[in-house]
């Protein structure tokens, strides 16, 4: 069977991530949607995206496919239901489709001529860019188990403060000493040549990927997943890097989702409480407003490629878009769109020539490539954006 994953109706809930990726690349708990997805189908998978992302993130259309709503995280239990899917029948949750069987070159879907499975197990739903954070360590539970399963983690240093030892997974290649691990409160698993510097205090749960780092006498409370090739230090709770990002200062960072290519600057921090303990609003680009959270709790959400100077300050509540560079003393507003420069101040707009020259050195350091996929992608961004900035 050929498996593709689709956007489905959250993504624009889910901007500015949803800008540069799709809504199954987004990532949570251990894995991304797509890598879980793909491990418990044992089948590789394409996408069904926006336009402008689909050279970049290409579907694979078959006879017949089985079409997932990516907002979905697999568990056993629907993968089984999944798979099993026949012509004409569609596995819902309440009243958001899961999956459903289709032919080729069949592009409107009528339910109502469809055998309807209703789902009544548990289940998570990505719906909201707070969702990646608050519902973090459901996630890292379930990748926890999948992952381990049947498998024997590498040993634990003697170097090691360990509470629940048997709680903690340790990938080859990693490296730590004199640390604390707790994971009393969740799990902790730490990827393939992933290092934990000395004197760093952790509390699960924890997703700490492949080749990430936390630096040197950083305290980490879970849930928190730090992605591939990033680097986190000084104090952070409950936070999503996706990859390839650094908050490797001093500062705090809390109950925020960081996407991937991002960069705090030293001494940042972000506020995750109102002073008056009021629920937090987001900014929703669906409506063009604020939204309702229903969470005391929300920091930052950062796009791609986003960047922020030394000693910057944000707000409770706060959204970056993508390819924004934030600086300056001052707190900058709580929705800043992509492709700003500036800060409390006022912005200008951020070129994006000169955008492409940042973005092309960071990933060269990293030894990846900055493609023309991504540069169109951006571009688009930066034309779909325009109507947000004021110049």
């Amino acid at each position: 069977m050929n498996y593709i994953l689709f956007d489905g109706p959250y993504r624009n809930n889910l901007l500015p991530f949803t800008y540069t990726r799709p809504v199954a690349d987004i990532r949570v708990g251990i894995l991304t949607i797509r890598q879980k997805w793909e491990s418990y189908l044992e089948y590789t998978t394409t996408t069904v995206t926006e336009d402008y992302l689909a050279d970049k993130f290409p579907m694979v259309e078959m006879a017949e496919n089985i079409m997932i709503n990516a907002s979905f995280l697999p568990n056993a239990e629907v993968v089984a239901l999944v798979k099993n899917l026949s012509h004409n029948q569609a596995l819902f949750k309440d009243e958001d489709v899961i999956a459903f069987f289709a032919t080729e070159g069949e592009e409107v879907m009528d339910f109502s001529a469809f055998e309807a499975i209703d789902f009544e197990g548990d289940i998570i739903k990505i719906e909201h860019t707070w969702d990646i954070f608050s519902k973090n360590g459901e996630a890292i539970e379930e990748d926890f188990k999948f992952i381990t399963k049947n498998r024997n983690s590498e040993a634990i240093p003697a170097t090691v403060n360990t509470i629940n030892p048997e709680n903690i997974f340790i990938e080859e290649g990693a490296k730590l000493n004199f640390v604390t691990l707790n994971a009393s409160s969740g799990p902790i698993y730490i990827g393939k040549d992933a290092e934990i510097m000395e004197g760093s205090v952790v509390r699960g749960p924890l997703a700490l990927c492949h080749n990430a780092t936390i630096k040197l006498a950083a305290k980490i409370y879970g849930p928190t997943t730090v992605g591939p090739f990033s680097k986190v230090g000084g104090e952070v709770n409950n936070s999503v890097l996706f990859g390839y990002s650094n908050k490797g200062h001093d500062g705090f960072l809390g109950n925020s989702v960081l996407g991937e290519w991002c960069n705090m600057g030293a001494d940042s921090n972000n506020s995750n409480l109102k002073n008056n303990y009021a629920e937090v609003r987001l900014w929703d680009y669906e409506t063009g407003g604020f939204a309702r959270t229903g969470l005391q709790f929300c920091g930052l959400m950062m796009g791609d490629h986003s960047k922020c100077g030394i000693n910057t300050m944000f707000n409770t509540g706060t959204v970056v878009g993508v390819s924004a560079n934030i600086f300056g003393s001052g707190f900058p507003r709580n929705f800043i769109p992509s492709f700003s420069w500036g800060g409390h101040s006022g912005f200008v707009t951020f070129k994006t020539n000169k955008a492409f020259e940042v973005a092309e050195v960071v990933m060269a350091r990293r030894k990846e490539e900055f493609t023309d996929k991504d540069k169109a992608i951006l571009e688009h961004v930066f034309e779909e954006t325009k109507q947000y900035r004021r110049d």
